[in-house]
């Protein structure tokens, strides 16, 4: 007997490979295989069946890019085979090494059933068991060439993310098409020994149970005939008997598997190939549940389920019974798994709106988990959505991913800027495809860090993006990890089953406040700005719709468009997916992404327009439709009025060149370089440009990251910066009262307007960069004369604050960061805001000048030009707009965020327009004025306190009101103590706390 562990591990890792897993399908025949190639995009099931295929040969090349093949797979099954189980091989040309990420397959029997997915550690299909011998195989496999588009590193630019460039070479080789006899014995065998050596792998040295599972397999091996191993399996296995059924301690951790199969909605493959993904994967796991009693599968985003009902009605039929079942189970509540830093208030609101209902309309079921396990990082005001959507747990695993700061809690409660708590779990096994490996369990045992007040974390278990999910061996082996000394034990249950479990024996953990900063990734806050553009300026057109058709449906009877607005919804919160909104996908998601987004912008502004016509009636009066939660220029919130006249912006020539804006209100500095010398707020008698610093200071450094090209950007780049202050022009306006700046720099073109609006405390910067650079970084700097330890940035239904300093490695990794509308920074009693209408990814630094002042710089990041998964990354045309509000308070910022992102509209009608509701506070911002979707026709108002602080307010509805309801965000009745609100007639009182969020449904009379 060897007492060495590495000679015994070396021998088991040599029998297994070339002798016992060999001899798990120990006979086999080949079958006839035939192919159709389909033309062009993926056909109907039917037509694929109804094809007429071409003969091939096993090591045959096929499938161009993106194409989809049919092959038919025919044969008989010996006679010599009856009473054995036997089973298809169909290798497709899979590379094991990559679960995912490459070519599969959904088999489909003659009359259009589908059976299951392959993948590449899932090529069998069972034919028989036993099979009768005689029996005629006709199976066919829908088989998607998808190419490898990720070989991890280094990452090679490709042209193969697009279907237009990636042209037509085959990119698989068919590998296998047998029809075998399968061992289980033999297989069952292969589980036996990974599982024990995988354990034994893990033990301590000095370890009892070490020594006693080497002596089982050392036995067990010696068990084995090498020339008779199908023989000699069932003799091996009872050698092992022992240590597997030796039990686990009493006190061993206990980890929940949840099978799982986390799938991009969009990533390495475009949206339409994730509809086949999910159909492939859903018919996989539903196979089995049937087979594996004690199996649970989770699936989460309910736009993945809607495409299963709406493109394969047979898979989800399948799919529908085993929920029914209450072991296929819907997880997490949300349409997609949505990036959560760059959506706005409403958007991440309607991602839980649409994913709850869903899942209640179809099936009856209330998720109350959010389930984002590969979400970038998320923003501090999630907590409170996920409370107000009436859940009240989070898993999530990517902050595992973090560079620089461990995450200190696996479990624990995370508290956002309002003040609500959520139950909060980050699984410490690591990984969100769990493959129930020995060293995967060891390692969630051993990372948990709340060992001694704890002892339960969940295992999201199964292939993703195109693996197919669960697989048989890793059921097999839980089984076998259920209650095996030296293991944790594995049960599998349902994410509401651990959860409930987890925070009975948890009920007090630690809490972390504010955001989960992801240290990684921090590019995907820039990268596709025309992805982002398209996202923020839907989310602002669909409150314009929303706003005004509500307003015309009560005014005068418009007809609200239900179904428009619910399906344009759905496809802006698709676009939020964490890879799409990101700008982490191929080339060509973000193709279609900006074709979407111009199709949804055309549609939505008809809707307004159309409510907006309703609403002016006939006439020539000019009115300007007000679609900001503040009164702008005179004319309320949410109203159509004349606008007030306004003063006038003076342009003079600076002395020593440039140029001097001025409005009496701020008096703006030009030089000759086209940079902002001076930007005096006259009213404060302050300066706002820092003593020798100069603002719309344009910055491009080299993007080299080290590994994830679109996703990251480390911190290194800042050490080369080039200053972009050579102008080709700074000349007068066309309007004669703005200045116009062109740059040219490497290949690329800037054009900028700087203008002062008249009677606004604003310097609005208008950017348009013809951009056709690589592997650079652009930044627009505006260095202040402001001393601030701590800056806020805006986030859902609030805003957040983050350090100007790095004191900490906590601190100083946040080198880039995340804000909606706004940057604000102030001294008591005086500020400056950075407003946006488009970009998301800034960084705040702060230097201490000679002279002991404070300079505290904003830098908005405009571009990237990283090459992988997209070559062609941002190349173009794009515009900004940006300005600079010096003497900003908070208030003013939030004020100045929206009216930069909700231009006004100007309409000829009758006169002027009533708002539908008014706010008496302007702490008070109404992000959604809408009809109730149920069709009632109550009037939904959901609003937030945004300035930080406590609030009372007073709400008017400019229609006779019923009753007042306050609800979820599902426009549910609160069942808990409702928060304080008092009802007069039209007028209603709500008292609110900082960053409250509350939504009202009000019934009219």
């Amino acid at each position: 007997m060897h007492d060495d562990r590495s000679l015994v591990e070396a021998r088991l890792k040599r029998v297994l490979d070339e002798r016992v897993r060999p001899a798990v399908y120990p006979e086999s025949v080949p079958l006839d295989v035939a192919v159709w190639h389909a033309p062009g995009e993926p056909v109907p099931v039917a037509e694929g069946l109804a094809a007429e295929p071409e003969p091939i040969e096993v090591g045959a090349r096929w499938g161009a890019p993106w194409g989809t093949s049919w092959f038919r797979v025919t044969g008989t099954v010996p006679e010599a085979w009856a009473g054995r189980t036997v089973e298809a091989l169909l290798d497709l040309g899979f590379d094991e090494n990559m679960p995912g990420f490459q070519c599969e397959g959904l088999v489909y029997r003659p009359d259009g059933t589908p059976v299951k997915g392959l993948n590449p550690r899932n090529q069998w299909v069972r034919v028989g068991a036993p099979a009768e011998g005689g029996e005629e195989v006709r199976l066919h496999v829908e088989a998607a060439s998808n190419p490898v588009i990720l070989d991890y590193h280094p990452f090679v630019p490709t042209k193969l993310g697009d279907k237009d460039t990636a042209g037509s070479e085959p990119q698989y080789t068919l590998t296998r098409m047998d029809l075998a006899v399968f061992d289980e014995t033999v297989w069952q065998l292969v589980l036996d020994l990974e599982v024990l050596g995988e354990l034994m792998a893990e033990l301590p040295v000095e370890s009892q149970r070490r020594w006693d599972i080497l002596r089982a397999v050392d036995k067990a091996l010696d068990a084995i005939d090498l020339q008779d191993v199908n023989g000699t399996a069932e003799q091996a296995r009872s050698l092992l008997t022992e240590v597997l059924s030796a039990p686990a301690v009493p006190s061993a951790h206990r980890i929940s598997a949840v099978g799982h199969a986390h799938i991009d909605s969009a990533w390495l493959w475009p949206l339409r190939e994730t509809v086949r993904k999910v159909a492939r994967t859903t018919s996989n796991m539903t196979a089995l549940l049937e087979d594996e009693p004690d199996f649970v599968f989770a699936m989460s985003q309910a736009q993945q389920w809607a495409w299963v009902r709406d493109h394969r009605p047979e898979v989800w039929a399948r799919v529908k019974k085993a929920v029914a079942d209450g072991r296929f189970v819907p997880a997490g509540g949300m349409w997609v798994e949505s990036d959560t830093n760059m959506p706005g208030s409403e958007a991440m609101a309607r991602q839980f709106v649409h994913g709850k209902r869903f899942f209640l309309d179809e099936f009856g079921i209330e998720n109350d988990e959010a389930w984002l396990p590969d979400t970038f990082g998320f923003a501090a005001g999630l907590p409170q959505i996920i409370k107000a959507a009436g859940a009240k747990y989070l898993l999530t695993q990517k902050i595992s991913w973090s560079q620089t700061n461990k995450f200190p809690h696996h479990t624990f409660r995370w508290e956002g800027i309002d003040g609500t708590r959520i139950f909060t779990h980050f699984p410490p096994v690591d990984t969100y495809n769990c493959s129930m490996k020995g060293s995967e369990i060891a390692h969630a045992v051993r990372n948990f860090k709340d060992k001694g007040v704890a002892r339960h974390s969940l295992a999201p278990t199964g292939w993703g993006d195109g693996g197919g999910g669960t697989t048989r061996e890793m059921v097999a082996k839980a089984a076998r990890l259920r209650n095996l000394e030296g293991s944790a034990t594995v049960t599998w249950e349902t994410p509401r089953a651990f959860f409930e479990k987890a925070e009975a024996e948890y009920p007090e953990p630690p809490v972390w406040v504010g955001e989960l900063y992801l240290e990684l990734h921090r590019a995907t806050l820039t990268s596709q700005a025309k992805t982002k553009q398209g996202n923020r300026r839907s989310e602002h057109l669909l409150r314009e719709a929303e706003l005004w058709a509500a307003t015309a449906a009560v005014r005068t009877g418009f007809a609200y468009p239900y179904e428009e607005l619910d399906r344009i919804w759905k496809t802006v919160l698709l676009h939020q997916f964490h890879d799409i909104l990101p700008g982490s996908s191929i080339a060509w998601v973000h193709r279609e992404a900006r074709a979407t987004y111009d199709r949804v912008a055309g549609e939505l502004n008809g809707i307004i327009e159309a409510a907006q016509r309703a609403l002016a009636g006939e006439g020539d009066t000019p009115l300007v439709f007000n679609a900001a939660p503040h009164a702008r220029d005179g004319v309320p919130a949410g109203a159509a009025g004349t606008p007030a006249v306004a003063g006038r912006t003076s342009l003079t020539p600076r002395p020593g060149g440039g140029h001097v804006l001025d409005n009496g209100l701020l008096r703006v500095e030009i030089d000759a370089r086209g940079l902002v010398v001076s930007a005096y707020d006259t009213q404060a008698d302050r300066e706002s440009v820092a003593p020798g610093a100069a603002a719309n200071l344009l910055q491009l450094h080299p993007d080299f990251p080290n590994m994830w090209d679109a996703w990251d950007v480390d911190e290194f780049y800042r050490n080369s910066v080039t200053d972009l202050t050579d102008a080709d022009e700074v000349a007068p306006g066309d309007d004669g009262t703005s200045v116009r700046i062109v740059r040219s720099f490497g290949s690329s073109r800037v054009t900028q307007v700087l203008s002062l609006p008249p009677g606004e405390r604003r310097l609005v910067v208008d950017t348009e960069v013809d951009w056709h650079e690589t592997e650079k970084f652009l930044k627009l700097a505006f260095p202040l004369d402001v001393h601030a330890e701590r800056y806020a940035s805006e986030t859902q239904f609030g805003h957040f604050h983050r350090p100007t300093h790095t004191n900490t490695s906590w601190e100083a990794a946040k080198f880039e960061a995340c804000n909606h509308r706004f940057v604000h920074l102030e001294e008591p009693g005086w500020g400056v805001a950075v407003v946006n209408d488009s970009t998301y990814g800034h960084d705040v630094t702060r230097t201490v000048r000679a002279d002991a002042g404070t300079t505290t710089t904003v830098r908005v990041s405009l571009l990237r030009a990283p090459r992988f998964p997209d070559p062609e990354t941002d190349q173009g045309v794009h515009r900004f707009r940006h300005a600079l509000v010096p003497g900003a308070g908070i208030g003013d910022a939030v004020r100045e965020g929206w009216r930069i992102n909700l231009p006004e509209r100007r309409v000829t009608g009758a006169g002027e327009v009533a708002p539908l509701v008014t706010v008496d506070q302007d702490a008070v911002v109404v992000s959604a004025v809408k009809l109730a979707d149920d069709g009632s026709g109550d009037v939904v108002v959901r609003f937030h306190e945004a300035h930080g602080g406590r609030v009372r307010a007073t709400l008017t509805a400019g229609f006779a009101v019923a009753g007042v309801t306050v609800t979820d965000l599902l426009e549910r009745p609160l069942s808990e103590e409702e928060p304080a609100v008092r009802v007069d007639g039209d007028r209603i009182a709500v008292r609110l706390r900082p960053f409250q969020l509350m939504t009202l449904r009000l019934k009219r009379a």
